[in-house]
């Protein structure tokens, strides 16, 4: 994820303050400061609630941790380790191996799989890993391993739902995400007054927690973290981005790349991110192979550090139960597993067959939090970059740990000096496509509680467009934690409806592999479907 990077409490200010951009004094500092006064009582009350803490074996923790993180192991033992068993069925249908293009959708998997990691992959995958290793060590890493391939189980189930309740309008437009199968799917399963009732109250507030996330948190804030970046490197307020007239400017340009995607629809977003996903992905993984290819040797040894942290981590970082709590809450709040979010996007692929799509989109929080979160922890233990080690020191004394997206950043200038500016890039790619596909997924929600029309289409793009703008021009850090706050709620709402309907997820996969193994679906020559 792409904000609400936290500390061990999971609080949700911004992960790297410094660069959070406040207005300069004046009329706009004027308007954030009034706006944020009058929204940080709400903004404390609510992230109060979703934040809240249990204490087991004296370490705490946010509930809403544990409710995702019980939810992946369920559904990891209901579907008898699905994420394991048909991991290379998985890949196979990404590669477009079983489906023709002639399949009912929008897009194909990749594309479906591209637009849904570019709204998960971002600074929680370089700061909140940094703060992971700092607050609990070297072991959270193995934790947060094992919590993303557990989340991997729940994107299975979140997504395959999400096909299967889909709607494709007169348009061929699809529409889906947890709005409709929470709707429709619960009613299936409950057919009673009840079971509406539960059902369209679930999707009403899963559509208004995504609507609110994806004008703040997917929007305002990443508008706000590219520009302040870029202010940074390029002088800071001296330099040529120093004024608010820049981040005026600097919004409006953001605005028109956005909107000129948004507005063409999950096509378009699904064919920029599945050039954009990729590029940022190799850039940031070149660079963390970079470091580790020139310390190969450290390698061993940062492995064995990593395992012997999990297990017999010291008391200072909370113990056994400490660390883990760490790395599965960076995990959970990194790859979005049972937020609901991903399926809006997962929706939209070519296929007849919905669990073709709950497996793709399982591969999800492997490649978010498996691969990209674990070569960052990698990179920070074998560099071993002074601010990591003194952060740690001061956690163990007690103390705030430092800045999580400073600790990666050190680690990486230990073998690349110029990487602060490869981390620019990366911030920029990483909000732009986070910016996108949030536009997309609040769209959809919109149009859910204000009808599909193309009016009620236009004032969407319009207003979110808006709103890359303000966001590039105010922090609002009020408004923006209270939209953290938001998504995660979701996640109550959305798992909810999860357990109600595993046995539609069983029966579609089941249903599904027998097909394959009767030769009824069976792998396609992409050469002669073309």
């Amino acid at each position: 994820m792409t904000y609400s990077l936290g500390t061990a409490s999971m609080a949700t200010a911004p992960p790297d303050g410094e660069l959070v951009l406040a207005a300069d004094a004046g009329p706009l500092a004027g308007i954030e400061d009034t706006i944020n006064n009058v929204f940080t009582p709400i903004s404390d009350a609510f992230s109060g609630f979703v934040f809240g803490e249990l204490t087991v074996f004296g370490v705490t923790f946010p509930w809403i941790v544990a409710w995702l993180v019980i939810a992946a192991t369920v559904f990891t033992l209901v579907f008898g380790f699905v994420q394991i068993r048909n991991f290379k069925l998985a890949i196979d249908l990404v590669r477009g191996k079983y489906t023709s293009s002639d399949e009912p959708g929008e897009i194909n998997h990749f594309q479906a799989l591209a637009s849904a990691v570019s709204g998960t992959v971002g600074l929680g995958n370089i700061a909140g890993v940094g703060v992971a290793v700092t607050v609990g060590g070297a072991g959270a890493t193995f934790w947060m391993i094992l919590c993303g391939l557990l989340g991997m189980a729940t994107k299975f189930v979140e997504c395959t739902l999400g096909v299967k309740y889909r709607e494709i309008d007169a348009n061929g437009n699809v529409h889906g995400g947890p709005m409709h199968y929470l709707r429709k799917g619960i009613a299936e399963r409950i057919p009673n007054a009840f079971g509406r009732g539960l059902g369209k109250t679930l999707a009403v507030l899963a559509a208004i927690m995504i609507l609110l996330f994806g004008v703040g948190g997917g929007n305002m804030f990443q508008a706000n973290q590219t520009f302040a970046q870029l202010r940074d490197v390029t002088g800071g307020d001296s330099g040529l981005l120093g004024t608010d007239g820049a981040a005026l400017i600097f919004g409006i340009i953001l605005a028109i790349i956005v909107g000129a995607v948004v507005v063409g629809g999950i096509k378009s977003i699904g064919a920029v991110t599945s050039k954009l996903v990729p590029a940022m992905a190799i850039i940031y993984i070149l660079a963390s192979l970079t470091v580790i290819g020139v310390n190969i040797t450290e390698v061993p040894d940062a492995v064995v550090t990593i395992v012997k942290g999990a297990f017999t981590p010291e008391a200072g970082f909370g113990g056994l139960i400490g660390v883990l709590i760490v790395g599965f809450q960076r995990a959970a709040f990194s790859n979005e597993a049972g937020l609901g979010s991903a399926p809006i996007a997962h929706s939209a692929v070519r296929t007849q067959y919905p669990a073709t799509e709950g497996l793709v989109a399982l591969l999800e929080p492997f490649i978010d939090t498996v691969i990209i979160c674990t070569m960052t922890a990698l990179t920070i233990v074998i560099a071993q970059p002074q601010l990591w080690i003194e952060g740690q020191r001061t956690v163990l004394a007690g103390g705030d740990e430092p800045d999580g997206v400073t600790v990666t950043s050190q680690a990486f200038a230990e073998v690349l000096p110029w990487f602060p500016y490869v981390l620019t890039v990366a911030v920029v790619l990483f909000a732009v496509s986070t910016i996108i596909t949030w536009g997309y997924y609040g769209q959809r929600a919109w149009l859910f509680l204000f009808g599909n029309t193309s009016v009620s289409r236009n004032i969407y793009n319009l207003v979110f467009c808006l709103f890359v703008i303000v966001g590039s021009v105010l922090s609002l850090s009020s408004v923006m934690d209270f939209t953290d706050a938001v998504l995660f709620l979701l996640a109550l709402f959305n798992i909810i409806g999860l357990y109600i309907m595993i046995p539609v997820v069983k029966k579609e996969l089941s249903e599904y592999k027998a097909k394959i193994r009767s030769g009824e679906v069976s792998k396609i020559d992409k050469k002669a479907d073309a």
